[in-house]
This record gives structure tokens, sequence and C-alpha cells, in this order.
């Protein structure tokens, strides 16, 4: 199977590439369903996304916009939680109506139940047709790590060690409290219709020359998307350094 890569001269040029994807998808398909990643990563495209919304209006109705992850037994009031930073980097800002922002919430006494739901949801409104993914620095996509198997559906997932730890010192959480993250599984996320894996930076670097020149592993749960028929693989020169 041929794999799609663009590769970016630099990072402005990457993240004008990357927000284009995401109006081109609303414009093109007014009821459009686009899955969203948080980070580094994707902070600037969100926002020039935003800013040429104000610049040049558009009709965002009937877009639904979610993101892949969430953390869990978080408040959403916490500045990493996932519905707070897309709230206020792009669904605020283009004014997505909140039945159209489709999020799990972070606290709940069945988060089993919560996973279904989310799930069902985003199939009641035809599936995902548009999903932007991020890659993580040991190969995960969305929240699922290394060894998540592929026919994974939405669940939660331990975060990574590195993460975590940031998380816990940032929200002053004790060890022995829970936390993680609700994720569409890998199976959820190779069923997308389209889908944009962005990486920038040079330490990304070695793991995009996993990703896509090694085998397809658990071991790099990114790798799956070598196999997905319609992936775009959006770089910057910096991580496709070693391809």
């Amino acid at each position: 199977m041929k794999i799609n890569i663009t590769i970016a001269k630099d990072e402005a040029e990457f993240d004008r590439i990357a927000a284009w994807r995401i109006i081109g998808e609303m414009i093109s398909n007014s009821k459009a369903v686009i899955g969203l990643s948080t980070g580094q990563t994707t902070k600037n495209m969100h926002a020039i996304v935003s800013e040429i919304y104000q610049m040049y209006p558009f009709d965002v109705s009937n877009i639904t916009l979610f993101n892949v992850d969430e953390l869990t037994n978080l408040p959403r009031e916490y500045k990493g939680c996932c519905y707070t930073m897309i709230k206020d980097q792009i669904a605020g800002p283009l004014g997505i109506k909140e039945e159209n922002f489709i999020m799990p919430p972070t606290i709940s006494d069945d988060f089993s139940t919560e996973c279904r739901k989310f799930q069902e949801e985003l199939e009641r409104r035809g599936g995902v047709d548009l999903q932007i993914l991020g890659l993580g620095m040991n190969g995960h996509l969305g929240i699922n790590q290394p060894n998540t198997p592929f026919e994974s559906e939405t669940w939660i997932s331990p975060m990574d060690p590195d993460f975590e730890k940031r998380v816990r010192y940032e929200t002053n959480t004790p060890p022995d409290y829970p936390l993680g993250g609700l994720t569409l599984g890998l199976k959820n996320i190779m069923h997308e219709r389209k889908i944009v894996l962005v990486a920038k930076g040079e330490r990304k670097a070695e793991m995009v020359k996993m990703m896509l020149q090694g085998p397809i592993t658990t071991n790099v749960p990114a790798s799956i998307l070598q196999l997905h028929p319609n992936c775009e693989f959006l770089l910057d020169a910096a991580a496709a350094k070693y391809l």
C-alpha cells in the first residue's frame, strides 16, 4: 500500500497546511464530524483555524468536533484537560454549539458506560470524517500506549508515565489516586474515513522512522496507520530527517 507523506519545509508551513486540512473538511462537508488532538503539535494549527474563521467566517453550524481522548479523574477546569484546551483553542472561537462538541466527562462513577456513550454518539452522527492525530514520543495514538491490542475499542488507558508524572505535579495529585485517559481504541481509529497524522520537530524524527519504515507492531501503535487506506502523514523537515 502506498504511504502518503507530506513534508513541510518548516514549522510555520506545517501549521498552515494542517490548519487548512481542518478548514477544507469543514467547507467541503458542512456536516463533518472532525476529531482533534491536543498538545504542542496542534496548538498553533488550531490558532490558525480560529484566526482564518474570524477573518473569513464560514458555516460551522452543523460541524461536530471532538477530541480523540480525554483525561480521567481530573476536573475539567484543569488546563491540561482536553475539553478545556479544545474549547479554548478552537471550539469556542468558532462558536461550535455545545451539542456539537462531543466530549466524555473527566469524572464519572462508571467510565465503562461513558466509553460506550462516547463511541455510540460518534457512530450516531455517521462516524468520523476526519481525524487529526498526534504522534506520541513512544509511538502512542490517542492514549493507546505501546502493547495496546490493535482490536481495542474505546477504553480507559493508562497515561504515558512521563506525562502522568507531569500531570500529578501540576494538579498535586497523590500517587495512589488513579489517573488515566478515555480514548478511542486503535480499531475505532482505523475505521475513521480520513486521518492526518501530524508530527513536527527533531525529537519526533526517530519515532517517525519507526512508524513509517519499521514493522507494524503493537510496540509502536502508530505503525498500524501504514494500513489505513486514507491516511496522510504530515511532517515538518525536522521530523522527517531520518526518512
